[in-house]
């Protein structure tokens, strides 16, 4: 393929609730998205740093901006632009996972689109149809929590996450436990929130018969997580941790963890990721498809992961109406637990022109 130009666009997507978590609050998504123009087609790529730096060190304008100061100038000057040749064209850049996760996303589209190939198949997905589980946020009161849980397990989720932090732990576990029974598949998240001077505080949750608890330590504390795994049933997933197929590696091989979460935009792309799922899966670790409140574009690339056959626990790829009253794609439609995996070529969906335009608050065209 040969590089027209990539465009930069800013949305506002607001929620259908605010979304808490032990390191904030978002009533509104601030989302960047990259649309790289080819000879052969057009592509699109979602990128998932949040407008703070409270969850990672990335954030939507300092992903706007290293995108247009160094990646998309580093992407012009390499000699391929295919989606495998991104990475290495833009590894002279140092970090900035998720800007240049959605530029190889784009580019990847892109390729996929002129080939009339879909990027599940690309991947290696084994599946058209993935189960889907639902994080839910930090709530007021129990009764508020027992009451959404409620609502979500009504609507056929196959998995309830728990956002927890100190204060916010055994006592909600525990109220969805006696409310819903043993049989609801149930898990924790932390992200971060804890400290390993909390470790007996945490094995108070093995009682509860959880699929895992993840990432309850600062995220370069692998050895923190190694000895919390030594004291606990409860299984131990790492999601801020995992940056690559290396840290992946180094993890599993310290027994940090009995269980990964992969998200494409933390890792640097969907090519990471499926290396990543490739090692995990050769080790015999579970690994299930973390989301960062995705509008359709990503929700799509997404699903396509989680489609390869490690993914074998519940994701975060929740329906559309989870998050968004209007999506800027076509609604992705929970039934029966599961959500559909988009077939047709790249990652199988496109912004509607209207609801796009209705949304966008700043574009920006960089001609190559």
């Amino acid at each position: 393929m040969t590089l027209s130009g990539v465009e930069l666009r800013r949305i506002s997507m607001p929620l259908v609730a605010p979304f808490r978590t032990s390191f904030g609050t978002e009533t509104v998504r601030d989302v960047l998205l990259v649309r790289v123009v080819t000879d052969a087609a057009e592509g699109w790529g979602e990128c998932v740093a949040m407008s703070g730096a409270g969850y990672s060190p990335e954030y939507t304008d300092g992903a706007a901006d290293v995108l247009r100061r160094f990646l998309i100038p580093a992407l012009a000057r390499a000699r391929r632009s295919d989606g495998p040749a991104v990475a290495p064209a833009l590894s002279a850049v140092k970090g900035h996972r998720m800007a240049k996760a959605a530029l190889e996303t784009a580019v990847l589209d892109a390729e996929l689109r002129a080939e009339g190939r879909s990027l599940a198949r690309e991947l290696g997905a084994t599946r058209d149809r993935v189960a889907c589980g639902v994080s839910v946020g930090i709530m007021d009161s129990i009764p508020a929590l027992l009451d959404v849980v409620a609502d979500y397990l009504d609507e056929g989720y196959a998995r309830i996450k728990l956002k927890i932090e100190p204060g916010w732990d055994v006592a909600p576990v525990r109220a969805v436990r006696e409310r819903f029974g043993d049989d609801v598949l149930l898990q924790v998240d932390a992200n971060t929130a804890y400290s390993p001077a909390d470790a007996p505080h945490l094995a108070r949750l093995d009682p509860f018969g959880l699929l895992l608890i993840e990432q309850p330590f600062d995220e370069e504390d692998l050895l923190a997580h190694a000895g919390l795994a030594g004291m606990l049933t409860t299984p131990v997933c790492l999601d801020e941790s995992i940056t690559s197929a290396r840290t992946a590696a180094a993890a599993i091989r310290l027994s940090a963890c009995a269980v990964v979460n992969i998200k494409p935009g933390r890792v640097g792309g969907f090519l990471e990721a499926r290396r990543i799922h490739d090692l995990c899966v050769s080790h015999g670790v579970p690994v299930w498809c973390g989301g960062m409140l995705e509008t359709g574009l990503g929700r799509a690339a997404n699903l396509a992961l989680a489609a390869l056959p490690g993914f074998t626990l519940p994701g975060d790829t929740s329906a559309s109406g989870r998050y968004f009253d209007a999506d800027i794609t076509a609604p992705f439609v929970l039934r029966d637990g599961h959500l559909d995996v988009p077939a047709g070529p790249g990652i199988g969906v496109m912004p509607d022109p209207a609801r796009l335009d209705a949304v966008t608050t700043w574009t920006e065209w960089i001609a190559l």
